[in-house]
């Protein structure tokens, strides 16, 4: 379904209002085999409610069109696109990156992917600019896993690089699962700091370095979490000093995640937003937000919890 107020989104990137721009597009929401175990459906839903509750209204949302080449390249392999791109993953490959292939997939990766790099450019000029999907931090330079086809945050994050828009990125990925290849994506680039806190014996089993990672055991809760994270950050901001910051949101540290193992509460997840995005405002650096997973067995609860992050970031910065 999708609402007919939608259909005031445009491409156009300029600006009318100094106003919280989200990233979103109706192939956000992909569809899938019956059973399939990835929530989509939350991405029709997510903005629907902040839609209907008013935290947001249309002229938020913006509808990013399919990245340029170019920019999938400076990431990953060449010869990973070109075979993604014509639908020559096997079905192993396929089985590992967990959806079946085709062209309306591979584009809304491509339209996942610019969200974030918008979203970037939006975050340079107001402070925060976000993204309804993203947060794929499995997605090798060369091949997909978990989920995940391409790196939207190591796309946006050599996208500014690039582009001379940032000279040190620092990655705060608080989804469940460690940012395993956004951390070897960057393992050998200095301008790139990673910082995963994750949960330790969660997928992927076999986990990469991050600059900083911290590993949380099972049914960690929020008195824990919390101070663990507010203490790294502010050290982190001061250690690395920053100029953007990318930070994944994942919906997946609930304590109802079927497959996350941690335990915070919906209160824990959004004082979490609120300690990023507060450090990020008081210490005046632009962060740009991807969601990340969340795989709860009711979808309401995945929903809240991402819708959560769009409230906080609207009464912070707005």
């Amino acid at each position: 379904m999708q609402l007919d107020c939608y259909k005031r989104i445009t491409n156009k990137y300029l600006l009318s209002a100094f106003m919280l721009k989200i990233a979103w597009s109706p192939v956000y929401c992909h569809p899938l085999p019956a059973n399939h175990r990835f929530p989509m459906q939350k991405y029709e839903l997510l903005p629907e409610q902040l839609l209907y509750e008013g935290t947001i209204t249309p002229d938020n949302l913006f509808e990013p069109p399919p990245l340029p080449d170019a920019y999938i390249t400076n990431t990953h392999t060449s010869a990973y696109w070109q075979r993604l791109e014509s639908l020559q993953l096997s079905p192993a490959e396929q089985r590992r990156t967990g959806f079946p292939l085709s062209a309306a997939l591979v584009h809304r990766e491509t339209v996942i992917a610019n969200g974030t790099v918008q979203a970037a450019l939006f975050a340079l000029q107001h402070g925060i600019g976000m993204n309804v999907a993203g947060g794929t931090h499995h997605a090798f330079t060369y091949k997909g896993e978990g989920f995940c086809l391409l790196n939207d945050i190591a796309i946006a994050a050599n996208y500014l690089l690039q582009k001379g828009l940032s000279g040190k990125i620092l990655v705060v990925d608080l989804d469940v699962h460690q940012g395993n290849r956004t951390a070897q994506i960057f393992g050998q680039n200095p301008k790139v700091f990673t910082f995963s806190m994750h949960g330790e014996k969660n997928y992927p089993m076999h986990k990469e370095h991050s600059n900083l990672d911290i590993a949380l055991p099972d049914g960690t809760p929020d008195a824990v979490y919390l101070p663990l994270l507010e203490y790294n950050l502010k050290h982190l901001l001061q250690k690395v000093q920053p100029d953007f910051v990318f930070y994944l949101s994942g919906a997946d540290v609930l304590q109802t995640d079927k497959l996350g193992r941690l335990a915070l509460t919906p209160k824990g997840c959004r004082q979490r937003d609120e300690m990023v995005f507060a450090a990020c405002r008081q210490n005046k650096i632009p962060v740009a937000v991807s969601m990340g997973g969340g795989y709860s067995p009711r979808l309401a609860d995945i929903v809240e919890t991402h819708a959560n992050t769009f409230r906080v970031a609207q009464q912070l910065y707005f």
